[in-house]
């Protein structure tokens, strides 16, 4: 009788054969991004899907996942900055109005500058949702798509000076889509970066996006009167190419990736959060004054100070896009809710200095005080998010409690970041008030003075004194 040979069985202790994974084994069009064996399969499927992304896992990270997440970073960053500037357009393209014919009211030019703003903050919210359900890479390509319109728009608008002003308030309206771009554009690298790394991250994509409105101030009235005339509608058409590059580029070099996923449950339940109500109200005088406060600069450079040129108005939105970063920092060593609180009380004093250099008629100490209000809030900016993780860490359990706790913390910046917003419509129709009412700015500005006091008591009450539900953690 024949007996068959048997293998003999491996040691107890011997290590686990490995699995090799060839492209063979993935599919057409899929490629193996880590190495042969490697723990988790980082793997790219037809259209830029990336499937066992995990940028917590050490190995990945190292060998494939830092260079992939810069990639995209680079690449949303150029998007969002984009976004920005459309947003940003009608910022700089309303002073000019009159000279091209169109012969608005203070009141209806305060108008178009705020509408963009109202929409922008409007769509944040599902712009957020947008890059889990359609994918980071293919939703980026669909956002600067949509910039075509506005920029499409613009360029044909001022053209005919026979508008009537609705018509041109709805084109205005349109470059609100460039606003929504920052809240997709926050979520999708939010999804690229290991934890440790992730607040750097989302701070130069932010950064990056804030620095768009100084660099359309900065560019369109260069562009609009090279050769001979003013031609405003360059103001649209220098964005058409630039939407389109910004597609191609996203197109062909960023990527979706299949695991992210943003739970809508952490709206609801950072809804239900006072917290999230108390911040947002902070972040309207922070965020809000810095996009407000760049709409309407250059038309109030415009307004009180005629002879100047416009084309310094970049500057204000320049410095404090700068200082975003710096108040993260600054609040990363202090506590954010000192930073808040000291930022509100600089733009008080810029604020008021302000108001005096306007009875005076100082140009100098008007552009100076401005540009000293607009650093103010950046760095408030960068300190008030640095505080919502913190506030809704604070009296974690444990894991489980944290785990829960910090998507919690998400869906507050999501709220925050779309409240905030609404600051950039707030303040240019406050001016419009303020001029229409008593024929100047004056008494918009002494109200905004009164509620950043409002707003540096509310976070230091609750966030700051030593006596408060947080007592001396640094939040």
């Amino acid at each position: 009788m024949t007996q068959t040979p048997t293998t003999p069985a491996p040691p107890e202790d011997a290590p686990s054969p490995t699995t090799t994974t060839t492209t063979a084994d993935l599919g057409p069009g899929a490629a193996l991004l880590t190495p042969p064996g490697t723990t988790p399969a980082l793997v790219r499927h037809h259209g830029r899907w990336l499937h066992g992304w995990n940028p917590e896992s050490a190995d990945q990270w190292e060998t494939v996942g830092r260079g992939v997440a810069r990639r995209n970073l680079v690449l949303s960053i150029f998007a969002e900055f984009l976004g920005f500037a459309v947003w940003a357009l009608w910022s700089i393209v309303v002073p000019r109005l009159p000279e091209a014919g169109f012969a608005f009211t203070t009141d209806q030019l305060f108008w178009l500058i705020a509408v963009p703003s109202l929409v922008g903050a409007t769509l944040r919210i599902p712009y957020t949702f947008a890059v889990p359900i359609f994918g980071g890479r293919n939703w980026t390509i669909v956002s600067a798509l949509l910039l075509l319109a506005p920029a499409g728009a613009l360029a044909w608008a001022v053209q005919r000076p026979e508008l009537s002003f609705g018509a041109m308030l709805a084109i205005a309206a349109l470059a609100g889509v460039g606003g929504g771009n920052f809240a997709s554009s926050m979520a999708n690298i939010s999804f690229f970066y290991p934890e440790k790394e992730k607040g750097r991250a989302l701070g130069l994509n932010a950064a990056g996006g804030n620095i768009g409105t100084a660099a359309v101030q900065f560019a369109v009235p260069i562009v609009i009167v090279i050769g001979t005339g003013v031609h405003l509608e360059r103001a649209g058409l220098m964005f058409v190419p630039l939407a389109v590059l910004a597609a191609v580029l996203a197109w062909r070099y960023m990527d979706n990736v299949k695991d992210a996923a943003t739970d809508p449950r952490a709206y609801g339940s950072a809804a239900r959060q006072k917290h999230t109500w108390i911040i947002s109200f902070v972040y309207i005088g922070t965020f809000g004054s810095f996009i407000g406060f760049s709409g309407a600069f250059p038309t109030l450079l415009k307004n009180e100070f005629p002879a100047v040129m416009l084309e310094i108005a970049f500057l204000g939105a320049l410095v404090g896009s700068i200082a975003r970063p710096a108040g993260g920092i600054l609040a990363d060593r202090l506590g954010g809710a000192r930073v808040t609180v000291w930022s509100f009380a600089v733009m008080a004093a810029g604020t008021v200095s302000a108001i005096f250099a306007l009875r005076s008629g100082s140009f100098g100490l008007f552009f100076a005080s401005f540009l000293v209000l607009f650093l103010a809030t950046g760095a408030g900016n960068g300190s008030v998010y640095r505080m919502i993780p913190a506030v809704f860490r604070h009296g974690a359990t444990d894991d489980t409690d944290r785990t829960r706790r910090a998507k919690v913390a998400a869906g507050c910046i999501g709220i925050a970041g779309a409240v905030g917003a609404i600051g950039g419509f707030l303040i240019p129709r406050g001016f419009a008030m303020s001029t229409t009412a008593t024929g100047g700015i004056e008494a918009a500005l002494w109200v905004i003075v009164g509620m950043y006091g409002v707003m540096a008591a509310t976070t230091w009450a609750v966030y700051g004194r030593r006596g408060s539900a947080f007592g001396d953690t640094l939040i």
